[in-house]
């Protein structure tokens, strides 16, 4: 009592996989005797022949498992020096130009700071914050 053809007449009515086709154990010798589609698609509308529903496919999260014993790649495989290059850029550009907005720098010191910071002077926003109060290029309210 095979019902491989069954099985996939019905798997491909009802548009899913084989595996997912389910047959009314007690309505196994009607099934047994339908050999063409309309037969397959008759059982299908009484309920004999249906399709079990989908399997979930949950993806967790494994938390404490990101160690570097368990890391793989070089040293920059999770950020690039690029990556690291540009976020660092952009976030000392992006102070500088609040500081020029506000009217908080020294006349023509804007550009020459662009500059450094392009040339890779300052290594983070809070050592070229350093660099402004030391060297006095910040007006009073910075």
């Amino acid at each position: 009592m095979s019902l491989a053809i069954q099985r996939r007449l019905a798997a491909d009515i009802l548009k899913c996989g084989e595996s997912r086709v389910r047959f009314d154990p007690e309505r196994l010798e009607d099934i047994e005797d339908a050999i063409t589609r309309s037969d397959i698609r008759q059982l299908i509308g009484e309920g004999a022949i249906y399709a079990a529903p989908k399997r979930g496919n949950t993806r967790r999260k494994e938390a404490g498992k990101r160690g570097p014993g368990r890391r793989k790649g070089g040293k920059y495989s999770i950020l690039s020096r690029k990556e690291r290059w540009l976020m660092r850029v952009r976030a000392q550009r992006r102070y500088l130009r609040r500081l020029k907005a506000a009217k908080l720098l020294k006349d023509g010191s804007y550009r020459h700071i662009y500059l450094q910071i392009k040339a890779g002077r300052f290594k983070s926003v809070a050592e070229l914050k350093t660099y402004l109060k030391e060297n006095n290029l910040l007006l009073a309210g910075a």
